[in-house]
């Protein structure tokens, strides 16, 4: 009669092993040059209000980079905010985003990255002001900085 009390441990062993093999093409794997590179700067949050003359943004300057903007409409309509480089036509691909109409005392937030230039953050119609931010020299890098997302 044939010993079988060693087969499970044996082709355990034999399994392993080739998991083992198998997983070493992958550990070689990666982005060598990863943890060099510079992380973006961190997004700088702009928050805005639309009320019945005016958009109103603050801070009205701030460096290029990734931006979040939250708008909050204060007026009694539903309204959609749109923000554009304020650039010379034919001057190259600008940047447009809007957000999802807002409704009345609402909010809503959108993301960018934005060069440097001028930029318009306004609405349609009503007679209502845009407003205006300065963007200028990039931003540093968030490479030391901790606790960053």
């Amino acid at each position: 009669m044939r010993d079988t009390t060693n087969i499970p441990r044996a082709r355990t062993a034999a399994l392993l092993a080739t998991s083992a093999l198998s997983a070493l093409p992958l550990i070689a794997c990666g982005d060598r040059d990863y943890a060099r590179r510079a992380r973006p700067p961190v997004p700088v949050q702009l928050t805005g209000v639309i009320t019945s003359g005016q958009v109103t943004v603050s801070p009205d300057s701030v460096g290029a980079g990734p931006i979040r903007l939250i708008v909050s409409n204060q007026t009694g309509a539903s309204q959609q905010v749109t923000l554009e480089s304020d650039g010379e036509a034919g001057a190259g691909p600008g940047v447009r985003q809007q957000t999802a109409p807002i409704n009345p005392r609402d909010t809503a937030s959108l993301s960018a990255e934005v060069d440097p230039g001028r930029y318009r953050v306004a609405v349609e119609g009503d007679g209502i002001e845009a407003a205006t931010v300065q963007v200028g020299a990039q931003r540093a890098s968030a490479q030391n900085e901790v606790l960053q997302p």
